[in-house]
């Protein structure tokens, strides 16, 4: 039997708890992007509102708000609660940094509150979207749902994707540490973690990102130059099915963005040219399940809480738009590839808990 909310009051409180996690999401957003959790894990000791406040460069009052609010909701330990409030002092459990200030670890959080943000930041123009059936542009999104979303992926691209997702593809991984150089297209790859995780992977290996947004293009290059791998890993403003490029790869992949784009098979169908007859296409995308069959779980809520505030909205910005949402099921993803041309789909030996990794033969 399908187990059900037992009354009213229960749905109530269940409600009044997301709340309380929203809140606490909006606060981890605020000390991620003030510098609060970065500078606490750095202090090596506790620290007063003031101390706080003058090593991030905002206000004491605002800040011991959230240092108060922080003890209260169990995140930041107070250790002399008693004292008057400017005199209370703050620290961060040392397991908690993993969570808060580190952006490789695969514990990172802060990321998700970005994104969240990101997610509702054009509110009024999702509820238009909703009334009119229209879409809402990713520029409308703003930097926090790019670098959250980056954020996001960018533990996974630094230890799985080389070592894990690329390795359940052997003769893929031999061709990218052969010679001559193998050359990699890199679909739709935001700030360009994933091309740079590569090019480190594979050291004789060229990569060139194509990205439709120019912030994450201009955020890419930067990333790149900051990793010391520009001379190998270029990124495009351009469209990756021009003809030109046809045939030019050894391998093309894209990450958690086939789902979110009005069309997505004149894409996997530019991505097949891209490697020409024969050639492998890695698509990373949603681990949703095979069919519609509530209640979901918890990775389906998540997909679901996405695809209403961003990805459908993005995704039905063109007038002729499939409107994927963030909910791809595998049927689904098998019949882009159909009818992108791909002679063969094949789902990869890889354990993720939200990813489903495709292998698609041109």
């Amino acid at each position: 039997m399908v187990q059900t909310i037992s009354s009213a009051e229960a749905l109530s409180g269940r409600l009044f708890n997301a709340t309380l996690e929203a809140f606490d999401l909006f606060a981890v957003y605020l000390g991620d992007r003030l510098g609060y959790y970065r500078a606490l894990a750095d202090a090596g000791e506790s620290l007063t509102s003031g101390e706080l406040a003058g090593r991030t460069g905002t206000h004491e009052r605002y800040t011991r708000e959230w240092l108060e609010q922080q003890a209260v909701t169990n995140i930041l330990i107070c250790e002399n609660p008693a004292a008057a409030p400017p005199e209370r002092r703050y620290s961060l459990p040392d397991d908690y940094t993993a969570v808060f200030a580190e952006p490789d670890n695969p514990l990172t959080m802060a990321p998700i509150a970005q994104i969240f943000v990101g997610a509702v930041t054009p509110m009024p123009r999702i509820l238009e979207a909703y009334r009119t059936g229209g879409g809402v542009a990713y520029e409308e999104y703003g930097p926090d749902l790019a670098e959250g979303q980056a954020g996001t992926t960018r533990p996974m691209f630094r230890h799985q994707l080389a070592q894990e997702w690329i390795a359940a593809m052997p003769d893929v991984a031999a061709r990218l540490q052969a010679d001559p150089p193998a050359r990699v297209a890199d679909i739709g790859m935001g700030i360009g973690w994933s091309s740079i995780s590569l090019a480190q992977a594979f050291p004789t290996i060229t990569v060139d990102g194509f990205d439709l947004d120019v912030a994450s293009v201009n955020a890419a290059r930067a990333n790149a130059a900051a990793e010391g791998v520009s001379d190998r890993v270029r990124f495009h403003h351009r469209d990756a099915g021009d003809a030109a490029l046809a045939g030019t790869y050894d391998f093309a992949l894209a990450v958690e963005c086939i789902h979110d784009m009005p069309n997505p098979v004149p894409v996997l169908a530019a991505m097949r040219r891209l490697v020409g007859p024969g050639g492998s296409v890695l698509i990373v995308d949603e681990k949703a399940a095979d069919r519609f069959s509530p209640p979901g779980d918890d990775v389906e809520r998540y997909l679901y809480g996405f695809s209403l505030f961003h990805c459908l909205p993005v995704g039905m910005t063109e007038a002729d738009s499939v409107a994927t949402g963030t909910v791809i099921r595998e049927p689904t993803m098998r019949e882009y590839a159909a009818r992108a041309g791909f002679s063969s789909v094949e789902v990869l030996p890889v354990a993720s808990a939200v990813f489903r990794m495709y292998r698609m033969t041109a």
